[in-house]
């Protein structure tokens, strides 16, 4: 095989022709992976906003052991962050946003349709978030989220921590 460079500010493309795939942020280079790492693991919330359509979901949050919270809203994590201070976000893909009759209370803003799936965009505690839901699902009467606790990132001034047991 052959190495071949090549430099794109469209993600979509960087993404089709990619094996690996070096982000840059501010002259920086904050991740190198495969396009699968980018999006499942961004190791900066540039990196999730950038990777992805819509991208990711970015919310300020305070930690408590193996809880986030978001205003009045708890959200339970699959381990417990190794964050220590700065600011906390947690970053959330809207493909792991569940939307239903049960969890957070949103308002809905807007739907797009897509063509293959429609675009959610709500609020959140003052914040708004995107879902992603088939092209036949249908928005509840009184829409509720939960987050797939296995696409939840936490980082701490930006940069993504792992979390422990």
């Amino acid at each position: 095989g052959y190495t071949m460079v090549y430099v794109t500010h469209d993600q979509t493309e960087a993404l089709t022709f990619a094996d690996r795939v070096v982000v840059m942020y501010d002259g920086e280079i904050v991740q190198i992976g495969t396009p699968a790492e980018l999006f499942e693991r961004p190791r900066h919330t540039f990196v999730g906003y950038f990777i992805g359509s819509p991208g990711m979901n970015v919310l300020p949050v305070s930690l408590d052991g193996r809880t986030a919270t978001l205003g009045a809203q708890r959200i339970e994590l699959p381990g417990v962050p190794k964050a220590e201070g700065g600011a906390v976000e947690l970053g959330i893909r809207p493909e792991y946003v569940r939307l239903g009759r049960e969890g957070m209370a949103v308002r809905v803003s807007k739907v797009e349709d897509v063509g293959r799936h429609k675009v959610v965009r709500a609020n959140l505690e003052g914040r708004e978030i995107a879902a992603v839901i088939g092209e036949d699902d249908e928005v509840p009467a009184d829409p509720k989220v939960r987050f797939d606790p296995a696409g939840i990132n936490i980082y701490a001034d930006s940069w993504r921590v792992e979390m422990g047991a």
